[in-house]
């Protein structure tokens, strides 16, 4: 509880804190509103007629230069009629801009003269507008007579009076624009003045302000230092441990020394530390579990933990190692423990940099995921393809590590290879499972879908395999090659099937002929045009001879050309695995 005394002197000095403030704070008003109304009137009046000066002297060049393409566009053989009259729109229109910007300057100039509230140079501003009064009446006139008769000279294809009436009109016009100039500095000048005279009533009032702050600040002083001894002390505490928090250190506590409101502070601070410790354990735990942007989103957006899921478009990946059974055969626990953990080391780096979700590790396979609340839906394509091609980049490295990571050469998994399937689509996602246990995670036919690609990829020789509506939002950053169109288990709709090739723009010439050649090859199977099919194929395995999709497109015209097929086959290929 905080001592009478105390509290006495914390109430004398706010009292007397408070008179001072409000003496300080009338006198600041006042001066602040006049400077306030100044500044108003250079900003809403001076300024734009400095604008509206400058635009006429704009508009009067882009006149002259209109003026000057008409003439070229009559003088032309053939004459440019649409040109010159497109020319004649924008010179007149340019006109009657002129009289708006004029009339719109001299209103602001009459409204500064009219504000008897404002040190304004009156008689200044007062030639300032008759000399535009001028300047519309008397010199625009003789140059509106002048273009006129030029015009006319145009119209009638009197191109020697156009030549000689050219300079007079120049000449005018030279003058307009010197006048216009004039008039500019004139009011540039009335312009200035306005800033010096708020220049000067700033200084006035930021000294005032500065000996009334200044007062203020020494009185508070004097008093402040009959009461903060041991407040202070505690204050300072307080300040060094959140300091300490701010810098991640969770395990400095703070001493309570009083009973008073601080020492109550101090106290809460110290139990919030102790939360933020539990909060940060748990973030480091679970974040080697489940990724730590699901992690952070179910610790601080609640909404990501609703039961009832949201249906969104998004992109899956399934990534598993070719022959992993049969090649892992052999091996010691301890080494296979090892490879694997390279073997996800390796492969989720790829994932985490492009933005991924893994889902899960399933086994040897990684399941992974792209999508909304995490990334854009009109990035999450592109994405998954930049990850699948890093994913399959990093398999040299894996392979060049084992033999260091067993301590044995000439193993058979030096001889792994990936297979990756990749699916866009709409699908459920949410924290999902059973009243004791839950996942957040997506389900779907996407999820379905990059399954299936994830094993087609036996059939076709591939390394990744991903879904039409993948390429389609990520064509632009890719190359690829259609590769067939399939009915994968669990569906009946016939699904087209793309391999991710590289990059955009970095495809080697001889992978390029193998996609076109393929390309080939493939429109005349589905057009049962066997020979040419097998002859676009062996030009495919002539520049990549171990083409996976070409050898098993090969293999399958052959067996049709040995049995047709049926009148309503329509080239689709049934996988069932």
């Amino acid at each position: 509880m905080i001592k009478q005394s105390i509290r006495r002197r914390i109430v004398a000095i706010a009292a007397g804190l408070i008179v001072l403030m409000m003496a300080t704070s009338v006198l600041s008003m006042v001066m602040v509103g006049r400077l306030g109304h100044l500044l108003d009137e250079l900003t809403a009046k001076y300024n734009p007629a400095n604008e509206h000066l400058m635009r006429i002297h704009v508009l009067s060049l882009e006149r002259a230069l209109a003026l000057r393409r008409m003439v070229i566009a009559k003088m032309q053989d053939p004459p440019d009629e649409i040109g010159y009259k497109a020319r004649k729109e924008m010179y007149d229109a340019k006109g009657a801009e002129v009289d708006r910007e004029a009339q719109a300057t001299r209103s602001l100039i009459n409204a500064v003269i009219s504000d008897t509230n404002t040190p304004s140079d009156n008689a200044a501003l007062a030639r300032v507008d008759s000399r535009i009064d001028s300047l519309l009446s008397d010199g625009r006139s003789l140059l509106r007579r002048e273009t006129g008769e030029l015009l006319s000279l145009l119209d009638t294809r009197d191109f020697a009076g156009v030549r000689d009436r050219l300079p007079r009109v120049d000449a005018l016009r030279d003058q307009l624009d010197q006048r216009i100039d004039t008039l500019r500095q004139e009011m540039l000048e009335v312009s200035h003045g306005a800033i010096a005279t708020i220049r000067k009533e700033q200084s006035q009032a930021v000294l005032i302000s500065a000996i009334a702050t200044l007062l203020a600040a020494v009185l508070g002083l004097i008093f402040a230092n009959l009461v903060s001894g041991g407040i202070i002390r505690s204050v300072r505490g307080l300040l060094e441990g959140t300091r300490a928090v701010e810098a991640g250190h969770l395990d400095q506590p703070i001493a309570v020394t009083t009973r008073d409101e601080i020492g109550e502070l101090a106290a809460a601070f110290n139990r919030m530390v102790v939360q933020l410790r539990d909060n940060q354990r748990v973030r480091e735990t679970f974040g080697k579990y489940i990724d730590p942007r699901v992690v952070e989103g179910l610790i601080d957006r609640p909404n990501l933990t609703a039961a009832e899921g949201q249906r969104r478009l998004m992109t899956v990946l399934f990534c598993d190692l070719r022959g992993f059974t049969s090649l892992s055969e052999g091996l010691m626990p301890q080494g296979l423990v090892k490879v694997m953990n390279r073997y996800f080391s390796l492969m989720s780096e790829p994932i985490r940099t492009n933005r991924g979700i893994i889902d899960k590790y399933i086994g040897d396979g990684i399941m992974a995921y792209w999508g909304p609340p995490f990334v854009d839906e009109t990035d999450h394509a592109r994405l998954a393809c930049l990850a699948t091609l890093d994913m399959i980049d990093r398999i040299e490295t894996l392979r060049r590590e084992i033999p260091d990571l067993l301590g044995v050469r000439g193993t058979p998994i030096e001889k792994c290879d990936l297979r990756i399937g990749v699916a866009t689509g709409e699908a459920l996602v949410g924290s999902i499972g059973s009243d004791i246990m839950m996942s957040y995670t997506v389900m779907g036919d996407a999820v379905n879908l990059a399954s299936r690609l994830e094993g087609a990829n036996k059939v076709y020789g591939t390394r990744n395999l991903v879904s039409e509506k993948t390429i389609a939002a990520a064509a632009t950053a890719l190359e690829f090659r259609e590769i067939d169109r399939i009915v994968v288990a669990g569906q009946t709709r016939p699904e087209v099937i793309f391999e991710v090739l590289g990059r955009s723009g970095e495809l080697t010439p001889e992978r390029m002929a193998l996609r076109d050649s393929y390309r080939e090859a493939l429109a005349a199977y589905r057009e049962r045009r066997w020979d040419d099919a097998l002859g676009a194929l062996k030009a495919s395995l002539e520049i990549i001879p171990d083409d996976g999709p070409s050898l098993g497109l090969l293999a399958r015209i052959e067996n049709l050309k040995a049995k047709p097929p049926s009148h309503d086959w329509d080239g689709s290929w049934r996988i069932e695995k």
